[in-house]
């Protein structure tokens, strides 16, 4: 029987979040960071991922690095998971936070709508496609689909992401295992990326965990 702490433990592993500098982002790549994982920040130009990968190094000794890019640049996007590769050595967990602001139905606009489409679904789709080969070579390869935000546009991206995340799980399987998380207070979050990332998720694929407490972050 394998320790515990090896079941929990990231280290050798690389991880890529997409939207690290976001409340949610933060502390999933902090946490990834404590239990042993490299860790690419990929989050807007401006967005401070520079100094959240730097006070990684810092605190933890781990290899952190920040990718700056425009999510409607679709060809940017689309090679940060080669980036990675190339920069880190290997491609081993992939976190898309979608994140997209709370407009109420009578003031959403066909634009907030798209571009909520374009954050919340068409970004991570181009990284999923893109991260597929160093993933699948893994070993260990897992992407987590996570929403945090509210609202209509919200809760529509929200929802593709699960549906995408249990469609790919299907496809990828057995070399990557697919999962999304919905909702939850940082902690929820955390935990609930620690746990998919990690080997005690091993046969895990395909499910989407929900928390339904107060305190959401985005």
């Amino acid at each position: 029987m394998r320790a515990f702490s090896d079941l929990t433990s990231l280290k050798g592993r690389v991880a890529l979040v997409a939207g690290g500098a976001s409340l949610a982002g933060r502390a999933i790549a902090a946490t990834y960071a404590e239990l042993g994982a490299a860790v690419a920040i990929l989050d807007q130009p401006g967005s401070g991922a520079e100094d959240m990968a730097r006070s990684l190094t810092d605190k933890y000794g781990v290899l952190a690095m920040a990718i700056a890019c425009e999510t409607t640049d679709t060809a940017a996007m689309s090679k940060v998971p080669q980036r990675v590769v190339d920069s880190c050595g290997r491609l081993d967990i992939l976190v898309n936070i979608g994140v997209s602001e709370n407009v109420p139905l009578a003031q959403l606009s066909p634009d907030t709508w798209q571009s909520a489409l374009t954050t919340g679904l068409t970004a991570p789709f181009l990284l999923i496609q893109q991260a597929i080969p160093g993933l699948r070579v893994s070993g260990k390869g897992s992407i987590i689909n996570l929403s945090t935000a509210t609202g209509v546009a919200a809760c529509a991206t929200g929802g593709g992401l699960a549906q995408l995340s249990r469609s790919l799980a299907e496809t990828l399987a057995p070399h990557i295992r697919v999962n999304a998380v919905a909702g939850g207070t940082a902690d929820d979050l955390r935990g609930a990326a620690a746990f998919l990332a990690s080997d005690l998720a091993a046969h895990v694929t395909g499910q989407c965990l929900t928390f339904g407490g107060f305190g959401a972050v985005s």
